[in-house]
């Protein structure tokens, strides 16, 4: 089985370690005290309590195994990237044909969130600014249609 890798920031690792921790150490301990609890309360078929928790768990468990295979094939996105090209973890101030700049920083798909400003290599805007350097101009096919982009700043 191929393993992808997970591109992460410090930040990023952190937040997941710290999911990871609530999740084994306080929601699954307090989600078998909900199952016990549905148990002794008989019929099992027809008890909505227990079949909640059995989805919660499924939830859980799911979520804790998906967290662990993250951790495990994850790349720390170092903060000292190059300042000629885009790379994973730049942080880029690209302008549209109206003028109007966006910042954003480059990061794996689990940390993308572009209403903070981070979004995914993976993207279409990601992919079409990887490798490229302030003063170049992409063209970027996103589902609104084609736009074009000026990369006016790399930090």
């Amino acid at each position: 089985m191929k393993t992808n890798k997970t591109y992460l920031t410090d930040a990023g690792i952190q937040k997941l370690n710290a999911e990871l921790t609530d999740l084994t150490t306080k929601q699954r301990p307090d989600l078998a005290k909900r199952l016990r609890d549905a148990i002794k309360m008989g019929d099992l078929s027809e008890n909505a309590d227990y079949i909640a928790a059995k989805e919660d768990q499924a939830f859980i468990e799911g979520r804790i195994l998906e967290i662990q295979e993250m951790l495990r094939s994850s790349v720390l996105i170092s903060d000292q990237t190059s300042k000629q090209e885009v790379a994973i973890g730049s942080t880029v101030t690209i302008s549209e044909a109206d003028g109007i700049e966006e910042k954003y920083t480059l990061v794996g798909p689990a940390e993308a969130d572009p209403t903070v400003g981070m979004i995914s290599h993976e993207s279409p805007i990601g992919q079409a600014i990887i490798g490229k350097s302030v003063g170049d101009t992409v063209e970027v096919v996103t589902p609104s249609g084609t736009s074009t982009f000026k990369l006016i700043k790399l930090e």
